[in-house]
């Protein structure tokens, strides 16, 4: 029977005789921990029968990145730490891509990897690396177990930093004979913190001081703005800043991180700023305060660094001390949770509420009616007929076909780019996940599927590339495998889309960018998956029905989009702009 999460005051004589691995696993257990991915090997051979035998849950992988990709979705979405595992040397390094991805964008993950017996290391044993030192720069920490005796610490301690301050993935390093060896472990050991099984574990608030420097800031602006970034979905600020916006009426900008901030449906929603932009810049451009919560301001949300004028005071709430002033001048630092900041902030404003509202009533209501004209300038792509499809009509019949629960997670850099553009979210929370901690792409299947373990009876969609999609097609084995019966939408332009893009806008030609022409829905057909091939603009809202409805196996839809690299972008890409010194390009 599990014990209690809490530590007992008094320690009691009672011991338990477990491997190595099936203490992990005890602690696991109390961590009430989701479903793993992992690829065994003979290292960790007693934590995975301790996990059979307890009936936990976990899914062997195709692939270690990819088991990783889908804890790091399923972290997302539920705000409990991922868990996954790997085989010491090849199934170490293959964790790499996902693991700086957790540790870029904040999402915690506890993470074993098996290592070679301490009696034999560094006697050329069979798959032996320097793994320890590969891995410790993608990730908060890598704890190694020297002792049986402390496997229930460590264990206990990788969850703490996980979910504690920014959070981030954590290596637990075990050796064969810690995990093969017996030992008597004291009863009252086996617990863990319950804090640190969510995150934010432990939440910090900003210097008083500095809240009522922002607050004077705000207070007196004409035009504040609120941008937000992936660190208001780590922090569960939804209801702050809601509050915060509403009652000051301030308009709220997101990154690609943000989306789902606030509903993008929300009166006071300016959309995505940065690289792509609805309204949000045009607003930045004119605005006296800005107010930046939990983002980085690295180069897609500042156009690389050229998008703020220096002049407007900026405002930054953030967890971790060293972004601040990184790479944007800031005026009030507020250094702690976004949560507890904003309800400081919202707090310290309160008597301003009334008057500020009636104050910023017209600059307020310039949103919605520059979202119209947007929404008008952009009819050509969004209900765009041409064949092969404008990906603006397939992101289009999106937003009409799903519904206000459902999820929409997209792959690395161009699914990413124009999901983030034009895809609206229906109400606040992680209904958008995109992996913009390291923008690797390959993450569209796996973070559907880890998604769709998170929201089970929810519908969850995913697009991605041919490209990326190649890179993880075998990994539809282990979706059907885990019955998950998420949608995956394939942005099939027969070409690494992104790049080809690029070298249009740069050299009118093309070097190794282009792929086969390949359909994917007979591919998942073999899979045993649904499969459905689009090819004209008035079948893409059928199909997406045909796949929500479908919830026994993963669906494919593959959708044949434009083959013209002039059209590949969402807009135009400020990196393709000759910019001398001096010059902002627009």
């Amino acid at each position: 029977m599990p014990l209690s999460n809490v530590a007992p005051d008094a320690r009691n004589t009672d011991f338990i005789t477990l491997t190595g691995g099936e203490a992990i696993v005890e602690i696991l257990e109390r961590a009430d921990v989701g479903p793993m991915f992992g690829m065994g090997g003979f290292q960790l051979l007693p934590f995975y029968d301790a996990v059979r035998r307890k009936g936990l849950q976990h899914f062997l992988i195709n692939d270690e990145r990819v088991g990783a990709f889908a804890t790091d979705a399923y972290a997302r979405m539920t705000n409990k730490p991922g868990v996954c595992d790997a085989t010491l040397g090849p199934g170490a390094t293959n964790l790499v891509t996902a693991l700086v991805e957790s540790f870029n964008a904040g999402i915690p993950q506890v993470v074993f990897v098996g290592d070679t017996h301490r009696d034999h290391s560094w006697k050329n044993m069979t798959q032996e690396a320097r793994q320890m030192d590969i891995l410790k720069p993608a990730v908060k920490e890598v704890i190694r177990i020297e002792r049986s005796s402390r496997v229930p610490e460590l264990v206990r301690r990788a969850f703490a930093v996980a979910t504690s301050g920014r959070p981030g993935p954590v290596v637990i390093d075990v050796p064969e004979d810690i995990a093969h060896e017996q030992f008597d472990y004291p009863v009252d050991d086996l617990w863990i913190d319950p804090a640190t099984t969510t995150f934010p574990a432990y939440r910090s608030r900003p210097d008083a001081r500095q809240i009522e420097k922002a607050a004077a800031l705000i207070a007196k602006a004409d035009r504040p703005l609120l941008l937000v970034g992936g660190g208001i979905h780590i922090s569960v600020a939804y209801d702050a800043l809601k509050n915060l916006a509403e009652s000051q009426a301030i308009p709220v900008a997101h990154t690609l991180s943000g989306k789902g901030a606030i509903a993008c449906t929300h009166q006071l929603s300016a959309g995505l700023f940065g690289r792509y932009s609805r309204i949000a810049n045009d607003l930045i451009e004119t605005s006296d305060c800005i107010i930046v919560v939990g983002c980085k301001l690295g180069e897609i949300a500042t156009k690389r660094f050229q998008l703020f004028n220096g002049d407007t005071p900026i405002i930054h709430l953030e967890t971790l001390p060293e972004e601040i002033g990184r790479t944007t001048k800031t005026d009030v630092a507020l250094v702690g949770d976004a949560k507890l900041g904003l309800e400081d902030l919202a707090e310290a404003l309160h008597s301003e509420s009334a008057r500020a509202m009636a104050a910023r009533a017209a600059y307020v209501a310039e949103v919605p009616r520059r979202m119209t004209k947007w929404r008008d300038g952009a009819k050509d792509r969004l209900e765009a007929t041409e064949t092969p499809i404008n990906m603006g009509r397939m992101l289009n019949e999106l937003n009409n076909e799903m519904p206000e629960e459902s999820v929409l997670v997209v792959d690395g850099g161009f699914a990413a780019h124009w999901g983030g553009l034009l895809y609206d979210t229906k109400k606040p929370g992680r209904r958008f996940v995109a992996d913009r901690g390291f923008a690797s792409i390959g993450y569209g299947l796996p973070g559907a599927m880890g998604a769709q373990l998170a929201v089970p009876d929810q519908p969850v969609i995913g697009i991605t590339g041919d490209g990326g999609f190649n890179m993880v097609l075998g990994e539809l084995e282990t979706a059907r495998r885990a019955k998950t019966p998420f949608t995956l939408m394939i942005v099939n332009n027969a070409a690494s889309g992104y790049i080809k893009a690029l070298q249009h806008a740069m050299y009118g030609d093309y070097q190794s960018s282009d792929l086969i022409e390949m359909n994917y829905a007979e591919i998942a057909k073999d899979f045993g998956c649904q499969g459905i091939r689009v090819e004209d603009p008035e079948q893409i809202a059928p199909a997406i029905r045909a796949a929500n409805d479908e919830r026994t196996v993963p669906s494919i839809i593959d959708v044949v989009v434009t083959r013209d690299p002039a059209k590949m972008l969402p807009g135009v890409d400020n990196r393709t702009l000759k910019v001398t010194k001096g010059d902002r390009p627009v």
